[in-house]
C-alpha cells in the first residue's frame, strides 16, 4: 500500500488544472445541477483541491457560506488566488474535519475520497459535520472502465511494465464503483441514497495535449511515469499513442465517466 500511495502526488495547483481539473470542473457543474441545493446554504467542500467545486457552488448556490478544507498547503493557496467573498479555504485533514458538529447544510467532496485512507471514515466525518436533514455528497471518477484516457494509460503502462498492474487506479480504488459508494453512504447512516453517473467530453487537440500533462507529477500515472528511466517512459508514450483514437484534424476524443452520490443526514450517528 505504501509503495503505491508514494504516486498519489497532489500539490501543485497549475499542474494538476492541466492534467484533471479542467476535466473535473465539467463534472463539479453536471453535480451541482444534480443535487439543485437551495440557495443561503452554508457549505462545506471537502478535500476542494484548487477550488473547482468550491467555485462551481459559489457561482450557482448563493451559499451562506462555502468552506473548502484540503490539506495540499499548494492547492489552498490556488484556490483562495481565485476565490469569490463566499468562499473561504482551510489547510485540514478530510480524516479530522476542524468543523464542530451540524454546522453545515451541505458537505460536498469531489473526485477525492478513493485517496483517503478510509473512505467511510471520511463520510463519517462529513455527516457528523452536516446538520440532520442536510446534505452529504460527492463524486469520483469511474476509474475501471470509464475513465478513458487513464484506462488507456494504465493498460499502456502494463503492456511495458507488468508490475504496473498494482497502481492502475481502476484496482486500486473499489469504492468508485456505485454499490460500493452506495455501501458507504448507508453506512455512515445516511438516509434516501441516490447513485448516478456523470459523463463528460475529453477532448485533446493532439496527442501531445494528452500526454504532456502525465509529464508533471501530479497524481498516480504522472508519478509512476516520473519513476521510469526515459527509455521506458517512452515506450508507454508509444503504447499509449497506438491505443488512443485521432480524427482527421489530429485531436483525440474520449469521455471520462464519473460515479456522483448523495444521501441525508439523519439522527442516527455512525461515528
Amino acid at each position: 500500500m505504501q509503495e503505491q500511495q508514494r504516486y498519489d502526488v497532489w500539490s501543485a495547483g497549475a499542474a494538476y488544472e492541466r492534467y484533471m481539473g479542467r476535466w473535473s470542473r465539467r463534472v463539479a457543474g453536471q453535480f451541482d445541477a444534480w443535487l439543485d441545493a437551495a440557495d443561503g446554504l452554508r457549505w462545506l467542500d471537502v478535500g476542494c483541491g484548487a477550488g473547482g467545486l468550491t467555485a462551481v457552488v459559489a457561482a450557482h448556490r448563493r451559499p451562506r457560506t462555502v468552506v473548502g478544507v484540503d490539506r495540499s498547503e499548494g492547492f489552498v493557496i490556488r484556490a483562495r488566488a481565485s476565490a469569490s467573498s463566499s468562499a473561504h479555504f482551510v489547510v485540514a485533514d478530510a480524516m479530522a474535519l476542524p468543523v464542530r458538529d451540524e454546522a453545515c447544510d451541505a458537505a460536498v467532496s469531489g473526485l477525492v475520497l478513493n485517496f483517503l485512507p478510509s473512505p467511510a471514515a471520511a463520510v463519517a466525518q462529513m455527516a457528523r459535520a452536516t446538520r440532520p436533514g442536510g446534505l452529504v455528497a460527492a463524486y469520483v471518477w469511474d476509474y475501471a472502465e470509464g475513465m478513458g484516457f487513464l484506462r488507456r494509460f494504465w493498460d499502456a503502462a502494463t503492456e511495458v511494465d507488468p508490475a504496473a498492474a498494482t497502481l492502475d487506479e481502476g484496482r486500486r480504488f473499489p469504492v468508485c464503483r456505485p454499490e460500493a459508494l452506495r455501501a458507504v453512504w448507508a453506512g455512515a447512516g445516511l438516509a434516501d441514497v441516490s447513485v448516478v453517473p456523470i459523463e463528460v467530453p475529453t477532448v485533446f487537440t493532439d496527442f501531445a495535449d494528452l500526454w504532456d500533462p502525465f509529464l508533471a507529477g501530479q497524481g498516480p500515472a504522472p508519478g509512476y511515469l516520473a519513476s521510469l528511466a526515459p527509455a521506458d517512459r517512452e515506450r508507454v508514450r508509444e503504447a499509449l499513442s497506438a491505443r488512443v483514437p485521432r480524427q482527421a484534424d489530429g485531436s483525440v476524443a474520449l469521455t471520462a465517466l464519473a460515479w456522483a452520490v448523495r444521501g441525508r443526514r439523519t439522527d442516527r450517528a455512525a461515528w
